[in-house]
């Protein structure tokens, strides 16, 4: 059992690993790019760009730009990373004579409150919740091999494209009172639209009206049938590739280069072959919902490999370290600038703020987002000059350790 402060303490700032830092501030900052559609749009723009909004000229090239770059590939490197994480979480919990599973537990268990208060009470978006749930279970498999947490992180990721396989092969015989309540879902009518966008603009209570039932959707059904098997096979895979130090910056240059190339040809022809699709296929529900969708969901693992290799080769090269240092910064405070984001977001958005729901076009929100970028990669090496974690990060590393940590520096 730990007899002094310091062996419960947080992990200190030299220990840190800069590849890590600068991934997930990298991915922090580029999940913005797919969220702010979620947060300024209804809910069906997200899977579908023709509900709702312009789709021609700069708006039509904005929605490239986010699907193929950045829509699920970096949710999927936010996973890897969890994965890893929580394996050196526990290695440095055992490396101090600490019961890792007491404490990853209780720091899930923080995470999901964290989750559960954002979801329900600000943006039913959140992925906390997910990956909360997911580390209960992903943490078991924290002293398999590499290969072992590869293999059962592959099958989990197929599970989900099997089960749309088989949705979209079965479509044609579905009885049409179920086709037709999923086209409203696809395609909403004008009526369900304007109901969507005026309770964002409304009040808080108003929102609930919408937020709630989407969330509870979101944390039952789509977290069964989807999320956990997407997110909780990635976990795994980030497993593998903490123990293999590929996310570490311990390989080769010339693996990186190899990683990097193969992951961005397969998975970018397979995501922008699947982008050109749905649009000759004029985004119907038969053929985008599902089947089409498959293109951008293996695709985007691809991608988000050769995203990590380019990040750990520049890291590895000392290349445009200043601004490394300010992702990394970033990615020190993942917590504080993903919620950041999100109270950003519904202060502009939504009726307790701005209200300015349903007004942007996609042209708009990218500056948005730019605008925020520039916000976190300035204000977090600002915030880190003076403490030690960002304001959530403390707050989450109080509950894991049930004692308050220093934050001033």
């Amino acid at each position: 059992m730990a007899t002094s402060t310091q062996k419960i303490a947080p992990v200190a700032k030299a220990e840190r690993i800069l590849a890590l830092d600068v991934l997930r501030g990298f991915a922090i900052a580029g999940i913005l790019l797919v969220n702010i559609q979620s947060f300024s749009m209804i809910e069906a723009a997200y899977f579908n760009p023709t509900a709702y909004g312009d789709l021609t000229g700069v708006n039509k090239f904005v929605w490239y730009l986010t699907y193929i770059f950045a829509d699920l590939k970096f949710m999927t490197i936010f996973a890897i990373l969890f994965g890893a994480g929580m394996v050196l979480f526990a290695e440095r919990m055992q490396s101090k004579g600490l019961n890792a599973a007491v404490f990853h537990y209780r720091r899930t268990l923080g995470l999901l409150i964290l989750g559960a208060a954002h979801a329900y009470l600000l943006w039913y978006g959140d992925i906390l919740v997910w990956y909360s749930l997911c580390a209960v279970l992903v943490f078991l498999f924290r002293k398999k091999s590499a290969k072992t947490l590869l293999i059962v992180g592959g099958i989990c990721l197929a599970i989900p494209a099997l089960f749309y396989l088989f949705i979209s092969a079965t479509m044609p015989m579905w009885p049409p009172e179920a086709h037709q309540e999923m086209l409203q879902d696809w395609l909403p009518g004008a009526e369900a639209v304007q109901r969507e966008v005026a309770q964002y603009q409304g009040s808080w209570s108003e929102q609930m009206q919408h937020r709630l039932p989407t969330a509870i959707t979101l944390h039952t059904f789509v977290f069964l049938v989807w999320a956990s098997w997407r997110a909780g096979g990635l976990m795994l895979i980030g497993m593998a590739l903490y123990k293999l130090g590929v996310l570490t910056g311990e390989r080769s240059k010339a693996f990186y280069k190899r990683l990097m190339l193969i992951g961005f040809a397969s998975g970018f022809a397979l995501v922008i072959y699947g982008a050109v699709q749905q649009f000759v296929a004029n985004w119907s529900l038969e053929y985008s919902r599902f089947g089409g969708y498959l293109f951008n969901y293996v695709g985007s693992v691809g991608v988000s490999l050769g995203y990590i290799s380019a990040i750990v080769l520049v890291c590895k090269s000392q290349l445009a370290q200043r601004l490394t240092a300010a992702l990394a910064a970033v990615g020190r405070t993942a917590l504080t600038n993903y919620l950041l984001q999100t109270i950003i977001c519904t202060t502009l958005f939504y009726g307790h703020g701005f209200g300015l729901f349903g007004e942007i076009e996609r042209a708009g929100q990218f500056l948005i987002v730019l605008a925020i970028w520039l916000v976190q990669l300035a204000i977090s090496p600002l915030w880190l000059r003076h403490f030690r974690f960002g304001p959530f990060e403390w707050l989450w590393r109080t509950f894991t350790y049930l004692k308050p940590q220093p934050l001033r520096l």
